[in-house]
């Protein structure tokens, strides 16, 4: 289980400059969320990447890296590991592709479910064992198939039809466009979670013109919820727009 956070600006800049002392509360997470930290840039042809497996409290390059990143689209992830998934640096999100970005919160199982709809050079990519890196890589068979915001949809209505999950939470953004899913099963909330179902929770609000998008538990005062089973669309102009799934 993880924490995802991602903004989409118009012009660079970074996690620590939009969100000011509030970025703090979610870096805390990472106390709980300790398996692993990455963040991911999608503002030129090529995604840039920075990602360690281990706690982003306890790394010596979190902080040069936030300030390095100076980008006007961010994934910011932090991860809690699915209890038989390996902590290592192939497990650790996000994921990236020429100018794509991936991150998810949840589960799908089993964990190769999705396999067999991977176009054959995609799966051919995977360097991980965990039902993450498999759910970008049928995001990005159908991103070829249909476009950018067609094939996400597409590949979301297929595994929330075809497949077992606990959370498709995911935040997936190229060089122009970011989506941010909220879709999670209150039915298979894992146990630790029973008393706190609104972990899987997503929030967004705009800061100085730009739209910042995150998991819960930090201070987000004021900020809208992003509605369970509904995606947020956020444009090249960061005009925006919330669909139902």
């Amino acid at each position: 289980m993880c924490r995802l956070l991602a903004y989409h600006s118009p012009k660079p800049t970074t996690f620590n400059q939009l969100l000011g002392d509030d970025f703090q509360s979610f870096v805390e997470l990472a106390n709980q969320h300790c398996d692993g930290w990455g963040i991911a840039t999608s503002s030129s042809s090529k995604a840039k990447l920075y990602k360690e497996p281990l706690a982003a409290t306890e790394s010596d390059h979190f902080e040069t890296e936030l300030a390095a990143s100076d980008s006007a689209i961010a994934l910011l992830h932090l991860r809690w590991a699915t209890p038989g998934l390996g902590i290592n640096q192939n497990n650790t999100h996000p994921f990236t592709y020429q100018d794509i970005s991936f991150m998810h919160n949840g589960s799908i199982t089993p964990t190769d479910c999705l396999d067999s709809k991977i176009a054959p050079e995609y799966l051919a990519i995977k360097s991980g064992t965990t039902d993450s890196e498999r759910y970008f890589l049928y995001l990005l068979t159908q991103i070829k198939a249909l476009g950018f915001i067609d094939g996400v949809l597409a590949a979301i209505s297929y595994i929330k039809a075809n497949c077992d999950y606990t959370s498709l939470n995911m935040m997936i953004s190229n060089k122009d466009t970011l989506i941010c899913l909220c879709l999670y099963n209150l039915d298979r909330v894992p146990e630790r979670f029973k008393s706190t179902p609104e972990y899987y929770q997503i929030n967004y609000t705009t800061i100085n013109g730009c739209v910042v998008v995150g998991s819960s538990g930090w201070n987000q005062d004021n900020w809208s919820e992003l509605k369970n089973s509904t995606a947020l669309i956020v444009n090249s102009d960061q005009s925006y727009k919330v669909v139902n799934l």
